[in-house]
């Protein structure tokens, strides 16, 4: 093992000063003495970010994103020309530190940089696509936890809404078969309505399959018994692109919808909260 120390930073994207809200969105690494400078941004799955902060328009994360690109590409070329990639015998590890310092200093703008942060890596690279995998991709959360924050944010639009009381999770069905959804709104003991936020974003097709077909079957098995309302929506969140995972969202979502189930984006606030506040309208979307 040669244990090369290295030095790090996450890049966050800070859109609103006023809340100091951020999402991750990057990690810049320095390894001086082994010749290593090097950066990943998100270049793509941009809408996580930028859904994160429903009142920003998306091209200020794509400006700042294309702005800090070129401002780390103009470190590079100065730490190169001291001889950080070992091409020349001027290298200086303690310039490059320095740089390195300067660019993730503190500031008063959109992006924002944690404190800087020692790790020993085999291969700096390497490292570098693990730490953007865990604090950018997020690889440690499951799906379960995702559909967690799913659903703590769609309660805060039910309570500013001001219908906090009129929801609650409930186990809906009975001895023979039951499902929890997270909101259940009821008349006395009529069930009136169910709203279940879901996670269709997973990184391979068979899971999104996997996952959505749970519930569908959840759905279709509580219907076939009548104890489900007629009004039941689905607020999901997919992947981006098109591709194989893609396909499976829109076979998953087309299922729902077959089921009598509505479908929304999760994205589609204005939409899930129409649905929610009129219960004079079924259907699917």
């Amino acid at each position: 093992m040669m244990n090369i120390p290295c030095l790090y930073a996450i890049v966050r994207f800070c859109p609103f000063l006023e809340t100091e809200e951020f999402a991750n969105a990057g990690i810049i690494m320095i390894a001086p003495e082994h010749g290593f400078f090097a950066y990943k941004l998100i270049t793509r799955r941009h809408a996580r970010v930028t859904n994160f902060f429903e009142q920003l328009d998306g091209a200020v994360f794509k400006t700042a994103m294309q702005n800090l690109k070129e401002e780390f590409e103009r470190a590079g070329a100065m730490l190169r020309q001291h001889g950080i990639d070992r091409k020349y015998q001027l290298s200086d590890t303690e310039f490059a530190k320095s740089v390195f310092a300067e660019i993730v200093r503190p500031r008063e703008a959109v992006i924002k940089f944690s404190k800087i942060r020692g790790v020993l890596a085999d291969d700096p690279a390497a490292k570098l696509e693990d730490l953007y995998g865990y604090y950018v991709e997020r690889d440690f959360v499951t799906k379960e936890y995702r559909e967690a924050v799913l659903e703590r944010t769609m309660r805060r639009w039910i309570f500013d809404a001001g219908m906090a009381n009129k929801f609650g999770r409930i186990e809906i069905g009975n001895e023979e078969y039951h499902a929890t959804f997270p909101f259940v709104e009821q008349n006395g003991t009529e069930l009136v309505q169910v709203v279940k936020p879901l996670n269709l974003a997973q990184d391979q097709p068979s899971k999104i399959l996997d996952h959505g077909g749970q519930w569908l079957f959840r759905i279709q098995t509580l219907q076939r018994k009548r104890l489900l309302p007629t009004r039941v929506l689905f607020a999901v969140e997919g992947p981006d692109g098109q591709g194989p995972r893609q396909q499976a969202y829109a076979d998953i979502v087309g299922n729902l919808r077959d089921s009598g189930a509505t479908v929304h984006s999760y994205s589609e606030k204005e939409q899930i909260m129409r649905f929610v506040q009129d219960r004079g309208t079924v259907g699917s979307s």
